[in-house]
């Protein structure tokens, strides 16, 4: 019940908006309280000793198909379940002053998108996963074209084109495993059944050559998502056109909902896919990690190019996405584990990182990066928060950013010597483009033109205080959100060792 709670709160809450007057503010923002609070007692009550799924509901939706209303968390949902809902409230705040045109419909539109985020991560039946998946590209897609910036229409239409595309490949692989799961009347979307069915010898679901086209079909679905090279050309542009809030959304919580995706479905579902293209024969069997090396070196160079503060933003998410690829490539229990504690820090990370973009840009009405300089005599507070923010993502030990990235490493490096290797020219560059950046925004001389500009005001502090401490916090003590995931990836890893 709290579960189901926590994911329809909101869009009762987008219900509420519609009905009432814009200046109901309040509301909104309890709105968003709720299902934080809901994710905060269901992160501390889950039991960290058990790798089953738990606060389990499991009803019947559309019987004629078998489709079932099957919601539960474990480790690894329960902690992205905690990030999404933590980012809601942060987003609202951050909203509040910038959205002039629309509130309604924004807020609206938000709260319905939350709801599609909640619902996907809790999500136990194949055909609800995939409503809630599709449920947040239109809503998305709204608050790029309208509330975006001066090319939001291209960049919305650019998204919506290249998730659909995404979208449709799982439809085809759905209904592929739907229709091999068993006899008609016996076929079934319910995910732990058919996470069973395919490890069963003999299953049809248990043959290679179809696990190999079916996990092509989700894996380019999420790819898109992630997004993985090439797939990734939609994610610069959606970035820069988007209000501050969406590109935390964004970064923060649907970039994961690829790689959440390529845990529960690709790795979970199809272990004869995934040793294919992680440990087969010829070039297919690297294809995975050398993937996440491309999306590390690429992504990291094309930051260090970007003379745009968001932009450069945006193509680092490209590069520490790799490292997550690169960690669940290796099947191993470090590099997973390396990889959905990555997963989890960069939404933390890169939430900070564009709410820190959005309040330069509030108040310069620009993102230049050399149009700066000297703004930390100016603003030391913002100075000092983004200096932190940079020094998390470039994995600066003690920080949150270091360990997800060197636990994805260290497991890789067993598998993929010298991609592993190789990958570490990211870390390199990373810290380049962030220190430069660092250098020409708030170091030498005040740029005359902003001798009066305005400190970091409560609110927009308010909005970057929680993730500030979850990066100390993780930092020094990632066994936090290691113990709650734990034992779900010691499962997975068992599973894919047992092929």
């Amino acid at each position: 019940m709290l579960l189901s709670l926590m994911i329809f709160i909101p869009l009762l809450g987008m219900i509420a908006v519609l009905l009432l007057p814009r200046e109901s503010e309040e509301l909104i923002k309890r709105v968003t309280l709720i299902p934080l609070a809901l994710a905060v007692y269901l992160f501390i009550s889950y039991d960290r000793s058990t790798a089953g799924t738990q606060y389990v509901v499991n009803a019947p939706w559309i019987d004629a198909f078998n489709i079932q209303y099957h919601i539960g968390i474990d480790g690894l949902s329960v902690t992205l379940l905690l990030l999404t809902a933590l980012l809601g409230p942060i987003c609202v705040i951050a909203s509040w002053r910038n959205i002039e045109k629309g509130i309604k419909a924004y807020m609206a539109l938000f709260l319905l998108l939350e709801t599609g985020m909640l619902g996907f991560f809790a999500a136990l039946d194949l055909f609800l996963f995939y409503v809630f998946f599709e449920l947040t590209l239109l809503p998305m897609y709204f608050l790029i074209g309208i509330w975006g910036g001066p090319r939001r229409e291209y960049a919305a239409i650019k998204f919506f084109l290249y998730t659909l595309f995404g979208s449709v490949l799982m439809l085809v692989a759905m209904i592929a495993v739907y229709l091999n799961s068993g006899d008609p009347g016996a076929r079934t979307f319910d995910i732990p059944t058919l996470i069973a069915l395919a490890s069963t010898e003999g299953h049809a679901l248990n043959n290679l050559n179809f696990q190999i086209w079916v996990f092509l079909g989700f894996f380019i679905g999420f790819a898109v998502k992630v997004p993985i090279f090439p797939f990734h050309t939609w994610l610069p542009d959606a970035h820069v056109e988007a209000p501050t809030a969406i590109s935390v959304i964004l970064a923060g919580i649907l970039l994961k909902m690829g790689t959440y995706g390529l845990v529960r479905v690709n790795m979970a579902m199809f272990p004869l896919g995934l040793d294919h293209f992680t440990n087969g024969i010829g070039f297919w069997g690297n294809s995975l990690a050398l993937l996440g090396f491309i999306n590390i070196v690429y992504g990291s160079f094309c930051a260090l190019a970007q003379t745009d503060f968001k932009k450069l933003v945006a193509y680092s998410s490209i590069g520490h996405m790799g490292f997550v690829i690169l960690g669940l490539a290796a099947r191993n229990d470090t590099g997973i584990t390396g990889a959905i504690l990555q997963m989890f820090n960069h939404g933390v990370i890169s939430a900070m990182l564009f709410l820190l973009v959005g309040v330069l840009y509030d108040r310069a009405h620009h993102r230049e990066i050399n149009g700066f300089g000297g703004l930390g005599t100016r603003m030391p507070v913002y100075t000092g928060i983004t200096t932190l923010a940079f020094m998390a993502s470039l994995g600066l030990p003690g920080l949150s950013g270091f360990v997800g990235e060197a636990l994805s490493l260290l497991g890789a490096y067993d598998e993929f010597k010298w991609l592993t290797i190789l990958s570490t020219i990211g870390i390199v560059v990373g810290a380049a483009y962030f220190l430069w950046t660092l250098q020409r925004v708030f170091l030498g001389n005040l740029n005359p033109k902003y001798e009066d500009l305005p400190e970091i005001n409560g609110r927009e502090i308010l909005t970057l205080v929680p993730l500030a401490i979850l990066t100390i916090l993780l930092g020094v003590w990632p066994n936090l959100a290691i113990d709650m995931f734990r034992e779900s990836v010691t499962n997975l890893v068992n599973v894919l060792q047992a092929i």
